[in-house]
């Protein structure tokens, strides 16, 4: 249903070092640079960084948040612990939650600019 999404960032380098990283967790490369924009995905890109010169952090209750498929519990733990060491905060910390439809394993962080993002694993039955 959903093609692609994008995020606000205030410093486009910082940010593009960040998800790079952490990305590499969820099997996503860095796949397009654009003076005020990076794009990262699969095959294409899915998942997107647009520098906003003026952003404020975004406060903590926006209820917005964006979630990322992991092919691993541990990809999730990496993706959250390296977000940590990196200057991210927790949202949430890895563990198992319960959906509306399944159980699934998920961390949440907030990044640098307060963008709230997901990495979660569904278990295979």
């Amino acid at each position: 249903m959903i093609d692609h999404v994008s995020i606000p960032v205030s410093d486009l380098a910082r940010s593009a070092a960040l998800y790079e990283r952490l990305l590499a967790h969820l099997d996503l490369t860095r796949l397009v640079d654009r003076p005020a924009t990076v794009g990262f995905g699969k095959r294409y890109p899915e998942f997107w960084l647009n520098l906003r010169t003026n952003l404020l952090r975004a406060p903590a209750d926006t209820g917005t948040h964006i979630c990322l498929r992991a092919p691993t519990e541990t990809a999730v733990r990496s993706f959250f612990d390296d977000a940590l060491a990196l200057g991210c905060t927790s949202a949430g910390d890895p563990g198992p939650r319960q959906a509306a439809m399944t159980t699934y394993f998920g961390a949440f962080i907030f990044d640098f600019d307060g963008n709230k993002i997901e990495a979660v694993n569904f278990p295979r039955r």
